[in-house]
């Protein structure tokens, strides 16, 4: 079941955070129960170590005198168990619990460009992270939506993972080692504003909104094209505040397309 994303108000601008496992990162859910989980294992390690050490338990098994075999297998097995037990649940109630707090970090908002620079955007704006188009087709990586419409962001990969550099794809190396051939970074970044375009467009055939594209890298090999920006890091606040306003784009078109942004993230 998808749950729609939740508004945070980050600085002036509108946040979309997905409140849901995306791309294999752990929903909320599965955070709360290996919390509660670790959190038993870890009081049933106490009681067990303070039963074990403060009551003198183990003391009642040890064999005095000539003992039988059957009293000296009880109080092996005894032994062993006040021993091995306390450890055993204080380190699966810490694996638990160190899982759940790693998750909790996985989920927080990663510095994407747009994100990174919502201190200079007002509340006039929103950005969304890692949102799925409805058709499955992709994820695009950022979109912020404003006064001029919306703009696409994506990111090059760093130069020294580039193997090769093509018209249409590039080489790169991830990072277990393996090389992969992707589309080059502008041409896919042109692709995604069209397919956000065609689906912001797709309840409103009255009115076009205009989606932009950026990449943000800072490779002196790439050059901007025609249809898609090249820009810096520095440079994405100023990219997106040099955008024209798209007069016809107001704030009610403008709540419908952070409407449908919640909706999927």
């Amino acid at each position: 079941m998808v749950t729609a994303g939740s508004m945070i108000d980050d600085g002036g601008m509108q946040v979309i955070a997905s409140e849901r496992a995306d791309g294999g990162r752990p929903g909320r859910g599965a955070i709360v129960r290996a919390l509660v989980v670790g959190t038993i294992f870890l009081v049933g390690a106490t009681f067990l170590a303070y039963t074990v050490f403060g009551t003198g338990l183990l003391s009642a098994f040890t064999p005095t005198g000539r003992a039988t075999s059957t009293q000296l297998a009880i109080g092996a097995l005894v032994w062993t168990f006040g021993l091995v037990a306390p450890a055993s649940f204080g380190i699966l109630g810490i694996i638990r619990v160190g899982s759940a707090i790693g998750s909790i970090s996985d989920r927080r908002i990663r510095p994407t460009p747009a994100y990174g620079v919502r201190a200079m955007l007002g509340e006039d704006h929103a950005v969304a992270t890692r949102v799925p188009l409805p058709d499955g087709s992709r994820v695009i990586p950022e979109i912020v939506v404003g006064p001029f419409g919306a703009a696409v962001i994506e990111v090059l990969p760093p130069a020294g993972a580039v193997i090769s550099r093509g018209v249409r794809s590039w080489e790169v190396r991830v990072a277990d080692g393996r090389t992969h051939l992707i589309d080059h970074p502008l041409e896919r970044a042109s692709r995604d504003a069209d397919r956000v375009r065609v689906w912001f467009g797709g309840d409103d055939a009255d009115h076009v909104v205009k989606v932009y594209a950026a990449v943000v890298g800072t490779d002196p090999k790439v050059q901007r094209t025609a249809s898609c920006a090249l820009i810096t890091p520095d440079q994405v606040g100023p990219w997106l505040a040099s955008l024209p306003a798209q007069r016809s784009f107001d704030a009610d078109r403008r709540q419908r397309i952070i409407r449908m942004l919640e909706a999927v993230v």
